[in-house]
């Protein structure tokens, strides 16, 4: 039987119904209670009664309809955990970059605007960093697509490799990433933002065995809650290329 026809649910209601010589009230009571159970999870084997119905009260063909209404209760509950699966999976690839493991500009400007309004209410500072690489295009216009796609990768994992399991680090777009640290204050961003630096020179991309110097430039703010998010980025932004003009 389909869990969708709903012809033979009305037939097994219809017999539960006739099993209690025309006391449709409780029958119906028993029935609603004996669906909630199953979209509990709970699967009847209670000898004495069957959704509520004393099993004396019940013929062979009404109690087949029961566990037959019972078990397509039962299925529907198990389609509809399925769909909520596919959808935080859904909502997991929407918030993620497709090339890194990072968050993807969207999300990260959605979890800044968090932070910004957590610090707000509950006075905590944070600090963001905003990290841009110095040869990135230098090295895809030599070495093609799939070698830039590589050094990406390279430097996300860099970067995850330097914070902390609080701090919400993305892809800001191109050769762009961002860091977001809570409980931070700026000299914490900015030093923070020196170590990731010192780690992507320290740390080459090898491509066919040759390492390649990327090098990087990195800017931070600290956060009071009051800011924009987009403005956060753009101070950020700014603190960075101050820092790559200097050299």
């Amino acid at each position: 039987m389909k869990v969708g026809d709903s012809k033979s649910r009305s037939a097994a209601g219809s017999a539960a119904s006739r099993a209690y010589g025309g006391t449709a009230k409780t029958g119906t009571a028993g029935a609603a209670q004996g669906a909630a159970d199953a979209a509990g999870g709970r699967v009847v084997t209670d000898t004495a009664s069957i959704m509520g119905v004393p099993e004396t009260e019940l013929t062979p063909a009404v109690r087949s309809a029961l566990m037959t209404l019972m078990g397509e209760v039962a299925e529907l509950r198990r389609e509809l955990d399925g769909v909520k699966t596919r959808l935080r999976e859904a909502e997991q690839l929407a918030d993620h970059d497709p090339l890194v493991p990072l968050l993807n500009r969207r999300a990260f400007v959605r979890e800044l605007a968090r932070v910004l309004s957590y610090g707000q209410r509950h006075g905590e500072p944070a600090g963001l960093v905003y990290i841009d690489l110095d040869r990135f295009k230098s090295l895809n216009d030599a070495h093609g697509h799939a070698a830039g796609d590589e050094a990406l990768r390279h430097i996300a994992h860099l970067i995850l490799s330097q914070v902390r399991e609080s701090d919400l680090v993305g892809r800001l777009g191109g050769d762009e990433f961002g860091i977001i640290m809570m409980r931070a204050d700026e000299a914490a961003a900015r030093h923070k933002a020196q170590q990731i630096v010192e780690q992507i020179t320290r740390n080459p991309v090898k491509l066919n065995g040759v390492a390649i110097d990327l090098g990087a430039s990195a800017g931070a703010v600290g956060l009071t809650g009051s800011e924009d998010p987009e403005e956060a980025l753009k101070q950020a932004d700014l603190a960075m290329y101050e820092i790559k003009k200097s050299g």
